[in-house]
């Protein structure tokens, strides 16, 4: 995971053949100051991409977890009987990395029926199949971010200014955004008044990511420390906040980047409405409410450094929770590639499958 490459306003690219090529990461750490591509040779090293944030977003892991499965399976030289124990054991790799994100979960599934399919193929038609398989992935996530931004822009009339926070770019998907391809949609349908873009405490995705992607496509923003959102609601600057998500839940909770509920309570409270732009591969129909969400701990380090430089004394207690969870009754609606669906979400968002 070294060699650096020129830049793309995406997450991920191939290089090279199938047989010999690799996967390049964008390493999003060293955003906005550097931007490094790295060299992902095998599923360990995708695995170690995911897991470190080198990528992350819940799209771009699950897209990014399917060319692992390829690589993975590229890799294996053994017998037809020992393949379906080596793709088990890839599974379960890249499934330990972030247990939150559901994309994740549902980009294996699909390898696996893939696998289930050639299950008496060669290994080369197999590693064939599954690389058409991320490809396909890739170039859905895409096409339905696009379809999804256009339907998120229709809910607007006129200049409009938005709140949004972390990261749903091109970074976080397969290279348009959930939340700011919303944003991008109302960009170009000259519909964008203003971005107020949350720094996105402890890890900065907002401030690091979302912002440098909004001078890259010269979309006027203005960072904002977390702390300051509910003072620019109060002086009638918010008009609306758009936040992406790693799982919906069947009754319509979101589990997003920890700070989401408080801007949702913020919302209720300024009778701003509080949109979720999502594919319906974050969607988890399987998950009753929030309450069955895991939420990712993380380590502590990420709260007690920042670029490396310690900020809190030695022996304080940390909490890191990656993630909360928004109750649904706080989400005015649900924007997708299919269209945009109102409460109640347990009638609503089945009817988008």
């Amino acid at each position: 995971m070294t060699d650096a490459i020129a830049s793309n306003v995406v997450p991920l690219s191939w290089e090279g053949d199938r047989a010999t090529g690799r996967l390049l990461m964008l390493d999003q750490r060293q955003l906005p100051t550097e931007e490094v591509w790295l060299k992902m040779h095998s599923a360990e090293d995708v695995a170690r991409g995911i897991r470190e944030m080198v990528i992350r977003g819940a799209p771009a892991i699950g897209i990014a977890a399917a060319f692992g499965m390829a690589l993975g399976m590229r890799a294996f030289e053994g017998p037809l009987h020992e393949r379906p124990a080596e793709f088990s054991r890839i599974r379960e790799l890249l499934a330990s990395t972030r247990p939150t994100a559901v994309n994740l979960f549902w980009a294996l599934e699909r390898c696996a029926r893939v696998a289930e399919r050639l299950r008496d193929a060669d290994n080369a038609s197999l590693t064939d199949a599954l690389f058409n398989e991320a490809d396909q992935i890739f170039q859905d996530d895409r096409d339905n971010n696009l379809r999804l931004g256009n339907y998120g822009a229709a809910l607007f009339e006129g200049p409009t200014r938005i709140l949004t926070h972390c990261n749903t770019g091109a970074l976080a998907t397969g290279g348009y955004g959930t939340a700011l391809g919303v944003i991008r949609a109302l960009h170009a349908s000259q519909k964008l008044e203003h971005v107020w873009v949350g720094e996105t405490r402890p890890y900065l995705q907002g401030a690091r990511l979302t912002a440098w992607e909004c001078v890259k496509e010269g979309i006027d923003a203005t960072l904002i420390t977390d702390s300051m959102a509910a003072h620019f609601m109060k002086l009638g600057q918010v008009d609306a906040v758009i936040l992406g998500t790693d799982r919906i839940a069947r009754n319509g909770d979101v589990a997003n980047k920890i700070g989401t509920y408080g801007l949702a309570v913020l919302c209720k409270h300024h009778n701003i409405p509080f949109y979720v732009a999502t594919p319906l591969s974050t969607i988890d129909l399987n998950t009753a409410s929030g309450d069955d969400i895991e939420i990712e701990q993380r380590d502590p380090t990420e709260v007690t450094h920042i670029g490396g430089r310690q900020m809190a004394p030695e022996g304080v207690g940390v909490a890191h929770p990656a993630f909360d969870v928004t109750p649904a009754d706080l989400v005015t609606a649900i924007i997708t590639e299919a269209g945009v669906v109102y409460p109640p979400y347990t009638d609503t968002l089945p009817t988008l499958f």
